[in-house]
């Protein structure tokens, strides 16, 4: 959506969420409106409160007026949680499905979105900015509803009793709604201005709670601070100029309203004015202009959060018009064998020029191994993520046992994988649980314990207190690398899937967790095709193919002995791990 679109739309597509909560609605205008009408209603006793009792000596109304105040301001309660509570609800219904809807929409945005966009901005729009939509469903909405009913009612007193001095007053309503027009384009932008603000503050915050053991390392405290003081200050300084948008808006309103009052007071005090006013009368007029600064001043302060809900909705419609991840598959698939066909593949990255993959072209059998090596950045990792179509292939085409995947639906085909990467992402969970994670099926215990026997998990298991019931933390952090590493195994080994892939899942590991991994890795690849990202070469030896990939070409391709004789790029990579008989 483009930011700068006019705010009705943006007005009228909020109005669309509360649709659904009509009764709730007109409960809530019922109890505002009548809330007001009862203020409205005591003020414009005043005049033969004065007029009668007061001056005629006529006490029988002021008794009357005794009786009735306490049941008066009663009802005024009730209206007053008729409309506070119910719009509080529909509030908190209405930013309740926004965040679950930004919620699904990120879980189906593509890879390419998540990659351009920090975690944290998208953290600050279901937190923060959704908060502001709260404000303006909730205490705007009330504020506006309620105050401007009060102005109307108010108003309507006043034209009751003495028109003349009314229609004073209310020639400042056009000054009034210009400058509240040209106030609320300003809270629009800074507001704008706040969010994106927040956004970049909770980016900061994250990425050092996340890199806390590498700020500690490298001695980055003081870097960090004067980075998060420099976008607090930014964060503050956006704030404080929404607040002197709102004085300036606040003080004019006040300034023009006084000067409409001190007009009335001065033509009352004329000659032909006072024959034609009781005291009843200049009181109650009086006294509703006086009144009348309170709501406009409201109503001037709460345009403020207004704008800024308005600017929240605009920035959330933004992440909801995204599109979504493309399924262009109609084809099911139940199970694959595994047959893979890479056909003049070319591949860039989305806003990158260079080719991250060129003119790809390789096959794999159903039940066959496949190796890939090369140097880091060659474009290994990339040939993993177009099988998932976590990315769309730009020239070329993919085929899984002869169909091309873009006819797949993405459901089955994902279905078809199981992916055991060097970044293990765990859950804060279970062990248990983090095994059976997208288990599509419900899986037993016993189908957990087994899958953990065979991936080595239950070694380090049995001696945690709760076994498999003990929660690992974000991320795993409270495991080690290997014990991460098998965990991710386990997963893939109760998935079952027919295809899997191995993203340098030994990389980095001691000697010991590699010798169990790579026994679990074994175990996993067993009747499965296999696609291998190796760093270590000791790991592909017994691959039916090993592709050496460098620049996003393919340089070499065979088995390894066919490779070694070759005395190409693939030897030259062994001779560097295996110097003198020896892996390094």
């Amino acid at each position: 959506m483009n930011k700068n679109k006019p705010s009705p739309t943006v007005f009228r597509r909020f109005l669309r969420y509360q649709k659904d909560y009509k009764l709730a609605f007109a409960v809530a205008i019922l109890g505002m409106i009548g809330y007001s009408a009862v203020d409205a209603f005591v003020f414009s006793q005043l005049k033969p409160l004065i007029d009668d009792s007061l001056v005629k000596g006529d006490f029988g109304y002021l008794r009357m007026a005794a009786y009735l105040i306490v049941p008066i301001f009663i009802l005024r309660g009730i209206f007053n949680f008729m409309g506070t509570y119910t719009l509080a609800w529909i509030a908190n219904q209405v930013v309740m499905k926004m965040r679950r809807q930004l919620f699904d929409q990120f879980i189906h945005l593509p890879v390419a979105f998540h990659d351009r966009n920090s975690s944290g901005q998208m953290i600050s729009k279901v937190i923060y900015d959704t908060e502001q939509v709260t404000n303006a469903a909730g205490k705007a909405l009330l504020t506006l509803v309620r105050e401007g009913a009060l102005v109307i009612g108010l108003l309507s007193v006043m034209f009751y009793y003495s028109w003349q001095l009314s229609l004073i007053f209310m020639l400042i309503g056009p000054v009034v709604a210009a400058i509240v027009y040209v106030v609320s384009k300003r809270f629009r932008i800074v507001s704008r201005s706040i969010q994106q603000a927040m956004g970049n503050l909770t980016s900061t915050v994250e990425q050092v709670i996340k890199g806390h053991k590498v700020v500690l390392m490298f001695g980055g405290q003081e870097m960090e601070k004067k980075r998060f003081d420099q976008r607090n200050n930014h964060n503050r300084q956006q704030n404080m100029k929404l607040v002197v948008s709102r004085l300036f808006s606040e003080s004019s309103i006040q300034v023009i309203a006084s000067i409409a009052l001190a007009v009335v007071l001065y033509i009352s005090s004329l000659p032909d004015m006072l024959e034609q006013l009781t005291a009843g009368i200049f009181t109650t007029v009086v006294f509703c202009m006086t009144m009348l600064l309170k709501p406009l001043k409201q109503l001037t302060t709460v345009n403020s959060e207004f704008q800024r809900g308005m600017a929240a909705c605009g920035s959330i419609f933004e992440i909801l018009d995204q599109q979504p991840e493309p399924n262009t598959g109609s084809l099911h698939l139940d199970r694959a064998r595994g047959d893979i066909l890479f056909e003049q593949v070319t591949f860039s990255y989305p806003g990158k020029e260079q080719e991250a993959l060129k003119d790809i072209s390789f096959n794999i059998n159903a039940g066959q191994t496949l190796a890939l090596v090369g140097r880091s950045g060659s474009g290994k990792s990339t040939i993993s993520s177009l099988l998932t179509r976590f990315y769309q292939v730009e020239q070329g085409r993919i085929l899984l046992d002869g169909e091309d995947l873009n006819k797949i639906n993405l459901e089955d085909l994902r279905r078809q994988f199981a992916l055991v990467s060097q970044h293990v992402t765990l859950f804060n969970d279970t062990i248990a649980n983090n095994i059976a994670y997208g288990a599509e099926h419900r899986v037993s215990r016993e189908d957990i314990v087994e899958a953990a026997r065979i991936a080595h998990v239950q070694e380090f298991v049995d001696v945690l207190p709760e076994g498999l019931d003990t929660n690992i933390g974000e991320n795993g952090l409270m495991l080690s690398g290997g014990q991460r590493q098998r965990i991710a195994i386990a997963r893939a080994i109760l998935r079952d899937a027919p295809i899997l892939i191995l993203d340098e899942a030994t990389s980095a590991l001691d000697t010991e967790s590699e010798r169990l991994i790579q026994d679990a890795l074994d175990k996993l690849q067993q009747n499965r095709t296999s696609l291998v990202v190796a760093h270590r070469l000791s790991t592909i030896e017994n691959a039916d193919k090993i592709l050496v990939i460098d620049q996003g070409c393919i340089v070499e391709q065979g088995d390894h002995k066919t490779l070694l004789e070759k005395d190409g790029a693939y030897a030259q990579l062994h001779k560097l791990q295996f110097k003198d008989g020896l892996s390094i």
